[in-house]
């Protein structure tokens, strides 16, 4: 029977039942969310009885789909922690591969890199930045920093940045524009946006800065939209707007005075950046030695910040 089984769609059904939705498969498994809901139903045909509950904003598990999500989950994982081993065995020093999105790798990880290599110079590091999660399952990465709330079940997890976010400007915007001493002035400015994936939660936006610091939000005389976070930062420090400052992403550029906070207020994000990794992978010690040195970079950075705000 083994060779019988749809074992895309099996994938497929699971990142749905782990997510919670079928926009959110589709962007970690890179197709469409047709695609996907496509092999959904493929399984139930196939298994003959209902394995999902479907909302309007989530979707749930039946009893029998929340097994079966369970056995491929364990499988898939186990079939990984074997591949891991097997690609990594006989090779002396091999590179890790982490995967990030382009904004974190940009603006915050590409900068400090150098640090490791000069500590580790018989490691290599590759990023591939791609801004879904990417399996681990296929062995394209050893480690993956993730943007969202955490919920990677049956991954070696844990919280390696957290995010806040605020106004950011470039001081050359302030000395030849419109004044910007309070929130009611961004009525004469332009908006930097970026586009933020559905990854449920309340995303990081500039009405969720608004409600969180309790501040009137006007409507701003103009909108740019881009569709990568480290797009909006450059806009930002070339003086084409006022953007929302998502801490880490901003955190050199506030530094070097590239970028200024005109305006009080912080707001605390309900998302973050993680460490994954299948669990397997901690008992390696080229991927040890990369998270020692990847969490104390980022305790430096975060402590640096704080004191400055």
């Amino acid at each position: 029977m083994l060779p019988n089984l749809p074992f895309v769609a099996l994938r497929a059904f699971e990142a749905v039942v782990r997510l919670r939705g079928f926009g959110r498969a589709a962007e970690e498994l890179g197709v469409t969310q047709s695609s996907v809901s496509q092999h959904v139903k493929m399984v139930e045909d196939w298994i003959g009885c209902r394995l999902l509950v479907r909302g309007p904003r989530t979707t749930v598990a039946t009893k029998e789909g929340q097994m079966l999500a369970n056995a491929i989950d364990a499988g898939i994982g186990q079939i990984g922690e074997l591949c891991d081993k097997l690609r990594h065995s006989g090779r002396a020093d091999p590179t890790i591969t982490v995967s990030c999105a382009p904004g974190f790798a940009v603006n915050w990880l590409f900068p400090r890199l150098i640090k490791f290599d000069q500590l580790h110079p018989d490691t290599p590091v590759s990023i591939l930045t791609d801004p879904s999660p990417v399996g681990f399952a296929a062995g394209q990465v050893d480690v993956a920093i993730l943007y969202g709330m955490g919920d990677h079940p049956g991954l070696h997890t844990e919280r390696l940045l957290n995010e806040r976010v605020f106004p950011v400007c470039s001081p050359a915007l302030l000395s030849g524009g419109p004044a910007l001493n309070k929130v009611a002035d961004l009525a004469h400015h332009t908006f930097l946006l970026d586009e933020l994936a559905d990854i449920g939660g309340n995303p990081p936006t500039w009405a969720f800065w608004a409600e969180q610091t309790r501040q009137i939000l006007p409507q701003p005389a103009r909108t740019r939209r881009f569709g990568q976070a480290n797009m909006v930062v450059q806009a930002a420090i070339q003086g084409l707007g006022v953007a929302l400052g998502r801490e880490p992403l901003v955190t050199d550029a506030l530094a070097t005075g590239q970028l200024i906070r005109p305006l009080e207020g912080i707001a605390v994000s309900q998302f973050a950046y993680w460490f994954v990794c299948p669990k397997a992978a901690m008992k390696s010690d080229r991927i040890l030695r990369f998270h020692e040195w990847l969490f104390h970079e980022a305790g430096n950075s975060q402590e640096r910040h704080l004191k400055k705000t």
